[in-house]
């Protein structure tokens, strides 16, 4: 306290000189920092979005008329769907919705053609109400094209005596499923698992390589008698029963305080957990293996957590993303185990049902383990 002011400022300028010497030349950091808000801006500004587009929807046409075939082709053109996926029964199509590969069953009844022109006609939508947002704003199309629907005249005379095309109004009876209220909580709480096993995951093991060679022991570990391989997952392991444990936490109190509990096997949660904490661990472990100081890991890591939230589906659906943006989510973990976790949860799905999302998860686990062993490689200088 006795020491001059002057004395003391100087002191703080010249450890914040040294300082910011240091972080200039640390290339990794910085481009981490400045790249990570233009990432972000053009993925809020391109890839985020609340308009349905891509939507996968089939379609029972029970009818076979001019009169259908046209208003499902109007429903096509209006630039928010796929080509539809025609179906056989009704069967085939709650099959479709059930397993996430459509997001509206669209029925037309055997009279329609018939009813409507006696001024209306019946038609039916089914929609994933898993997401209740998606789910509204698909249902408010189509009943948009089924209220403006023309009954085409009958004949092709021209002149004050032709037919005139009248206002044939649908009758859509909309019904959810897997959600009939359009809870948004249900939607976030059948996510919440796959967003917190993300940020431990990453978090967690994006120091572990690089904290080793911080404190001077990476090179013992290398000289142990074990091989790369089994040292990644000596250091995984503990992480995986704490992951198993953050699942239960997630999963236990949505059910016992708001009512939330899985339609599908706690068994089957657990087994399709398991490759997505390896695939995150091993993601993670890499980062920390290419990073040089534990804050250079920390950004690289949010750098991974934070488009995984954007682009994986948990927070806004997948499938409105723009092509290009939604391939490159499904490099994510992420984006396929919320893709399993809510199809097990919401729909009830059996291990078979989400098996592609399994296999993917293993095989970007395997990748990942394969990457941080030629990292791990002991090497000359």
């Amino acid at each position: 306290m006795s020491r001059r002011p002057q004395s003391f400022w100087s002191n703080v300028a010249a450890l914040a000189y040294k300082e910011a010497a240091v972080l200039r030349h640390d290339r990794p950091f910085l481009a981490v920092v400045f790249v990570q808000p233009i990432m972000m801006l053009v993925l809020f500004g391109t890839a985020v979005s609340n308009k349905p587009a891509n939507v996968p929807w089939a379609v029972l046409d029970r009818s076979h008329t001019a009169a259908s075939r046209r208003l499902v082709e109007e429903i096509a053109v209006t630039g928010y769907f796929l080509p539809p996926t025609p179906v056989a029964s009704y069967d085939e199509g709650r099959a479709l919705l059930r397993r996430g590969d459509a997001l509206a069953f669209f029925v037309v009844e055997r009279d329609f053609a018939r009813r409507l022109e006696r001024g209306g006609a019946p038609a039916q939508v089914l929609l994933d109400g898993a997401d209740p947002l998606s789910a509204a704003r698909v249902g408010a199309y189509i009943a948009q094209v089924g209220a403006a629907f023309r009954v085409e005249p009958a004949s092709n005379r021209v002149g004050p005596h032709a037919p005139i095309a009248r206002g044939g109004p649908i009758e859509l009876r909309q019904r959810f499923w897997f959600n009939p209220t359009l809870r948004d909580r249900d939607f976030f709480l059948a996510a919440l698992a796959a967003m917190l096993l993300t940020n431990l995951c990453l978090s967690a093991t994006s120091l572990a390589l690089v904290g080793e060679r911080e404190s001077g022991t990476y090179e013992q570990m290398l000289a142990l008698p074990t091989t790369p391989v089994e040292i990644v997952l000596g250091k995984l392991i503990p992480y995986v029963v704490l992951c198993y444990v953050e699942v239960i936490i997630a999963l236990l109190p949505s059910g016992l305080i708001f009512g939330f509990w899985p339609q599908g096997s706690w068994l089957t949660i657990f087994a399709i957990t398991l490759p997505f904490v390896l695939a995150s661990l091993a993601i993670g472990t890499f980062i920390s293996s290419i990073a040089t100081n534990s804050a250079q890991s920390v950004f690289l890591a949010v750098f991974v957590i934070m488009p995984s939230f954007v682009l994986s589906g948990v927070i806004m659906p997948y499938q409105l993303m723009p092509d290009g943006v939604r391939q490159i989510g499904g490099l994510l973990p992420l984006r396929w185990y919320q893709i399993a976790l809510r199809r097990v949860i919401e729909r009830g799905a059996g291990l078979a049902d989400v098996a592609l999302p399994v296999l993917v998860l293993t095989a970007i686990f395997a990748a990942m383990l394969t990457a941080v062993a030629w990292r791990m490689k002991p090497r000359l200088g």
